[in-house]
């Protein structure tokens, strides 16, 4: 998309060989999806978060999530206002178009579980009372990998909420200069916050012109099968959930409006049904669920 070229090049440019995990996140913005980024440390994992949340007009929030990290601290809270004799609400970070969510395995399961209902709801409930969040509302959460100490794994219903998960790796050595040439130059900055390149009801005009791409029966089926013959081979039904079958749909319909396809095709679930799928099967002897996407993958006939 014309409308979309700019914040693609903004992406790949701010972290050199990310180009697949940048059009991931584009993915997810379009599909109104929440994304999690994984991987080691010093990768851009939450250089290439904070570039596209800041290419967002609207508001923009980071959490560096802690392990004394409180509800309070992310939904907000009641102050007390004696020269008004009552209550008044205090927004959390949460409220804003875009949350940044750093390193959100180091805090405590409390508080991961406090972002479900704004994930999937889109707003807050708090001493009985529901607020909304802006819209478009999206989540961007970083985790590292490398070392498990003081980490809180992730429930498999909170990562159920998560559209996609991006998986970043270490880039080749030619990259790694292109790096550090670029900051030595001042080309690569990573200080200030760029301007916006795409406003908020752009993105919700966006974001509707994804869910009306056509979306035949044969495609259904097929999505159908790839996730029943993906639970077949976890050997659990709760493996993938009915809202994963949503998330694949909803991630092919903003992969083909990417490439600007006028429907839905076989290739675009593809393309996307490792980013959907991996971080939700969590085999129990923790091995590589890889394995098991491609099989599904490749021995599920296409309609």
């Amino acid at each position: 998309m014309r409308t979309l070229e700019p914040l693609r090049e903004r992406l790949n440019a701010t972290v050199l060989g990310a180009e697949g995990a940048a059009d991931l996140l584009m993915v997810a913005l379009l599909a109104r999806g929440h994304v999690l980024i994984e991987g080691p440390p010093g990768i851009g994992k939450t250089s290439l978060a904070h570039t596209l949340a800041s290419s967002i007009g609207g508001s923009f929030k980071r959490v560096q999530f802690t392990p004394d990290l409180l509800p309070a601290d992310l939904l907000g809270y009641s102050l007390y206002r004696m020269d008004r004799g009552d209550f008044e609400f205090v927004p959390g970070p949460v409220f804003a178009h875009c949350l940044l969510a750093d390193e959100i395995n180091r805090t405590s399961p409390r508080v991961q579980s406090a972002l479900l209902e704004c994930m999937n709801e889109h707003q807050v409930t708090l001493e009985g009372v529901t607020r909304p969040l802006p819209e478009p509302f999206l989540v961007i959460a970083t985790q590292n990998d490398g070392d498990p100490h003081g980490t809180f794994p992730l429930p498999e219903p909170q990562l159920d909420r998560f559209l996609l998960s991006i998986r970043m790796e270490l880039p080749v050595a030619e990259i790694q200069s292109r790096i550090l040439l670029g900051h030595a130059s001042g080309e690569i900055n990573g200080h200030g916050r760029p301007d916006a390149l795409v406003q908020p009801e752009e993105v919700l005009a966006l974001q509707g012109q994804v869910r009306a791409l056509p979306f035949g029966e044969p495609l259904a089926g097929y999505i159908t099968e790839l996730c029943e013959s993906l639970r077949r081979r976890s050997g659990a039904d709760h493996s993938v959930s009915v809202r994963a079958s949503l998330a694949v749909m909803q991630a092919a319909r903003a992969a083909a409006f990417l490439e600007e396809a006028k429907a839905v095709h076989p290739d675009h679930v593809q393309r996307i049904f490792r980013a959907v799928m991996r971080h939700r099967l969590v085999p129990a002897d923790a091995s590589d669920p890889a394995p098991m996407i491609e099989d599904a993958l490749e021995n599920t006939l296409v309609p």
